[in-house]
């Protein structure tokens, strides 16, 4: 398992992203997983710069482990912002046309069907979303 903890800022989505695909690249994971792992970071990261400690800013922890029953990546993303769940969020509706739908739900709704699993706890004052993704069955 590996930590970075940083501060929970926009700017250091690029860190967090380089952080992550380094473990990636060693296990010769698929570029189309990476990606789709790119995104998620990029989605729940930048939700936990955007809000969590609004107008404040505030650290976050992310951490990436890798399981070998199947052999998957586990990305957590830890923060003591305001508690939010985002899987308890309405889905959007994307029968809708873009000028149609209201705004946001869309990056998580995105996040939640491109990983294998995605979790939400909250504990001792910190949001804990993890996001897991199989790499080989």
């Amino acid at each position: 398992m590996k930590e970075l903890t940083l501060a929970a800022t926009v700017e250091n989505i690029g860190v967090v992203t380089d952080f992550v695909g380094e473990r990636l690249e060693k296990m010769n994971c698929p570029m189309k997983i990476q990606t789709q792992i790119n995104i998620a970071i990029d989605e729940i990261f930048g939700n936990i710069a955007h809000y969590a400690y609004t107008p404040e800013t505030g650290m976050a922890t992310v951490r990436v482990e890798i399981d070998d029953d199947p052999l998957s990546v586990i990305v957590t993303f830890i923060d003591g912002g305001v508690p939010y769940n985002p899987l308890e969020e309405a889905e959007p509706d994307i029968t809708l046309s873009a000028e149609e739908r209201s705004l946001g739900g869309l990056g998580i709704f995105m996040v939640k069907k491109s990983m294998d699993e995605m979790t939400y706890r909250h504990e001792n004052g910190k949001n804990i979303l993890s996001i897991r993704k199989i790499l080989r069955s």
